[in-house]
């Protein structure tokens, strides 16, 4: 722990569409409920985790948790399907999802649909974040934000920072494969961070020379779960249990590497004044949820996601 004896905490967040209104309901409660033993110094995140991490860092960057904490509920809110018609839309999407496995479906290529739900979305992003504004409120001391993407030609991991953030940045983290087209920035192709780093942990470290600047703590809000309690058997327990792997592949090769650097560092063969043991927290979903409810905006469930979100991290603040 670092001298003035405040916790030093960064904030991974992982992706998984409609899911994230659980980490929303998380990081509204740390948001609320942190004091002044603890310090977030960083939000990273990926897909819905970077949207999530997103709104909660803005809160930061203008001093106003409350504000934070407004505009994670006004995002899933707004993105929830409540009228009519999009809410029968979200519930046959929903419904199709699930079929997939029992019936011969057709794949179809979001590049032959228009792309209303992107702008939709960025949109939306665009009125609760002001990004041109960023660059002027980032400044030494401001709590850092990395978000993850993949560039598509290459395979290269991509982390965007804050301090040059767009909103297509962010469209891009949230670029999953067969729901939008690949996102088009500087010449550079994007998916989903899912296929890179779900979400980027390792840079709260790495990019970081002074120990005493490196987080002591990283919080993860872990949306796919770790176990399960059976054996995947039907078809569409398969194909959710192997999404949950892959959404788990990248996150625990990060935190392998903490822990590497970690025992490294106990038997003294890292120079201290660059690195210290760092403990890594997770803070689980933790509920039976099959793949095709990521895809479902209604109203309901959102609700309950973020609801449930709250609960769990309050429940984790008393352990810290």
């Amino acid at each position: 722990m670092n001298s003035s004896q405040t916790k030093r905490i960064a904030i991974a967040c992982q992706g998984g569409g409609s899911h994230t209104a659980f980490t929303a309901g998380v990081l509204r409660t740390l948001l609320r409920e942190l004091d002044a033993s603890h310090r977030i110094v960083g939000l990273s995140g990926t897909s819905g985790g970077a949207i999530c991490a997103l709104l909660a860092w803005y809160g930061l960057l203008r001093g106003d948790r409350k504000l934070g904490i407004e505009l994670l509920r006004s995002f899933w809110t707004r993105n929830a399907a409540a009228l009519p018609f999009d809410a029968l839309v979200n519930l046959a999407l929903v419904s199709i999802n699930r079929l997939r496995g029992s019936i011969a479906l057709p794949e179809i290529s979001p590049y032959f649909f228009p792309e209303t739900a992107r702008f939709q979305l960025k949109r939306l992003l665009e009125e609760l974040v002001p990004f041109a504004e960023l660059p002027n409120l980032v400044h030494r001391g401001s709590p850092g934000l990395l978000i993850g993407a993949v560039e598509v030609r290459s395979g290269l991991f991509t982390v965007f920072r804050g301090t040059q953030l767009r909103v297509e940045h962010i469209l891009a983290s949230a670029a999953v494969p067969n729901l939008f087209r690949a996102m088009h920035i500087d010449g550079a192709v994007y998916w989903d961070g899912l296929f890179s780093q779900n979400p980027p942990v390792r840079e709260f470290l790495s990019e970081i020379e002074d120990a005493s600047d490196k987080p002591d703590e990283i919080w993860i809000v872990q949306i796919n779960p770790q176990a399960v309690a059976a054996e995947p058997v039907r078809v569409q327990e398969i194909e959710d249990r192997r999404n949950e792997l892959a959404g788990n592949l990248s996150l625990n090769q990060e935190i392998a590497f903490i822990e590497r650097v970690n025992k490294w560092t106990a038997k003294g063969w890292l120079p201290k004044e660059r690195f210290k043991p760092v403990l890594v927290r997770r803070i689980a979903l933790g509920l039976d949820l099959d793949y095709a409810s990521k895809l479902d905006r209604s109203s309901e469930f959102i609700a309950t996601l973020m609801a449930h979100g709250e609960a769990v991290a309050r429940d984790f603040l008393k352990t810290v």
